[in-house]
């Protein structure tokens, strides 16, 4: 039975923290003298719908099922988008209302995908709503709640479990909310670390801000048109992005246990960190390798750091970049869009397919071989000195299949659905759909071809958009927490 009056509660809830992230970007309009016009209205509409539902819930008791989580998590991200999107719309910096969900939408899930091209015109107030929802949608928008709420009881549990990345969570206090906590904790002292960094090294105060919430949420707008490269012309501002990305694309429960617990033995053994640096190197060693011996403009130090950073970008799918990737040797191609499939680790604010997936994937495949030489031995799946369940790898290879056919069915509408007939783009092909799609399903941001990290995906049809921004959705959430609610067994009475 669906406690619907609970899942008002808190939906309730969660618009007031929106309509308070948004009243943090109106002080920055007032700050820049940009006025009241974009987020007067969207405040109003926020509080107003949040106090509609917290009216509603009187009586919804304080058990959350795990169907309710389910609700609230998926419905809780659409939401958040329609609201978060009228600030675009009433500036008019955006005119359509796909281009303003979809520009909304790239923000929360961090995926960094835009529809702008010209971002130096934008008001400041604008930019930094752009870069909330990215830091708000990085850690997720339910954790909020979680540390914020811990009056929700059990609920909370079915929160974390429906929002939490990865096939395993791994608790680092037997309390969700306070978990909850001090994960939050690691993620704003990582924030702010950032900030320090950056502007020790150059940058702008208000640059270093908004670069280093896309940064640790791994998320990727900018507050500049240009390229990193071009921009600030500062090896020392890559090579503190390099750090905060990779760090970013670590599992935040490991982070905490070797900062404040001082594990650092459980860090450099954890089989998951491992596969992910050495997807990190090997990757960036072979673009390095190609870049210093097909580029006479690159000398090794120029190859090693744009091969760094855009594996590290592309791997924890931050989508910065310093230079323009595509026009890179067309065998390097097939990697980059490798590490945009593998993303980091479970548990770090980066998208992708996961690191610990295909460590597993990994293990299964290595025990099948086993049973082929030796067909009466008992492998179990082991990880981190640990028996992985059999319901852990079913799942998983269930989240295989569901990841593979989103793919490749979203590339195929893509192809099909091409671009804005305002604004044709003549060499839209499969290849620039697939990477359209396995960037969006992956919330990386940059794609293939002209869709990279130079031009904006403006000229894509409304359609287009809209497929990008459900592929964004069912990426963050990976896929189940969606999917599972069109399934007709979810809203049987049980």
């Amino acid at each position: 039975m669906v406690n619907w009056k609970l899942i008002a509660k808190v939906m309730g809830f969660l618009l007031f923290i929106e309509a308070g992230l948004m009243m943090l970007c109106q002080v920055v309009c007032w700050i820049y003298g940009e006025g009241v016009k974009a987020f007067s209205l969207p405040i109003a509409i926020a509080l107003l719908l949040g106090c509609i539902g917290v009216l509603a819930s009187k009586n919804a008791g304080k058990k959350m099922g795990r169907k309710d989580g389910y609700i609230v998590v998926s419905s809780v991200w659409v939401l958040f988008t329609f609201i978060g999107m009228l600030p675009f719309l009433f500036d008019g910096h955006v005119t359509d209302v796909s281009s303003a969900f979809f520009e909304t939408m790239s923000g929360f899930t961090s995926t960094g995908a835009t529809i702008i091209d010209n971002i130096d015109v934008m008001p400041r107030g604008l930019l930094f709503w752009r870069s909330l929802t990215q830091w708000i949608g990085g850690i997720g928008i339910v954790f909020f709640t979680i540390a914020i709420l811990p009056a929700f009881g059990v609920g909370e549990v079915k929160l974390f479990a429906a929002e939490a990345t990865g096939p395993m969570h791994n608790k680092v206090h037997p309390r969700i909310s306070m978990a909850v906590r001090w994960i939050g904790g690691v993620y704003v002292g990582l924030t702010i670390l950032c900030i320090l960094a950056l502007v020790i090294c150059g940058m702008p105060t208000f640059d270093a801000i908004n670069y280093s919430m896309c940064t640790t949420a791994t998320g990727g707008y900018g507050t500049h048109s240009d390229l990193l490269g071009d921009l600030y012309h500062s090896p020392a501002i890559e090579y503190v992005l390099i750090f905060f990305m990779f760090v970013s694309g670590i599992n935040y429960t490991l982070i905490y246990y070797t900062m404040l617990k001082g594990k650092v033995k459980k860090f450099f053994s954890d089989a998951e960190l491992k596969a992910y640096i050495i997807i990190v190197l090997g990757a960036s060693c072979l673009c390095a390798l190609f870049l210093a011996l097909n580029d006479p403009i690159h000398d090794i130090e120029d190859a090693i750091r744009h091969s760094l950073f855009t594996v590290i970008s592309l791997q924890t799918t931050t989508g910065l970049a310093t230079v323009d990737y595509t026009l890179w040797p067309v065998q390097l191609m097939p990697v980059l869009l490798f590490v945009m499939f593998a993303g980091a680790c479970s548990g770090s604010t980066s998208g992708g397919f996961k690191c610990v997936r295909l460590s597993i994937i990994y293990r299964v495949l290595k025990n099948e071989f086993t049973h082929i030489l030796h067909p009466r031995a008992i492998t179990p799946v082991r990880m981190n000195g640990n028996i992985i369940p059999n319901s852990v790898v079913q799942t998983l290879l269930g989240f295989v299949a569901l990841f593979v056919c989103a793919l490749f069915l979203g590339a195929f509408i893509l192809a099909l659905s091409g671009v804005d007939p305002n604004n044709v783009h003549p060499n839209f092909d499969y290849y620039e759909a697939f990477g359209i799609a396995m960037s969006s399903i992956s919330n990386v941001g940059p794609g293939m071809g002209y869709y990279g990290p130079v031009h904006s995906w403006a000229i894509l049809s409304p359609l287009a958009k809209w497929v990008c921004s459900f592929l964004m959705l069912i990426g963050r959430l990976e896929i189940f927490p969606i999917i599972i609610l069109f399934t007709t067994n979810f809203w049987k009475k049980m």
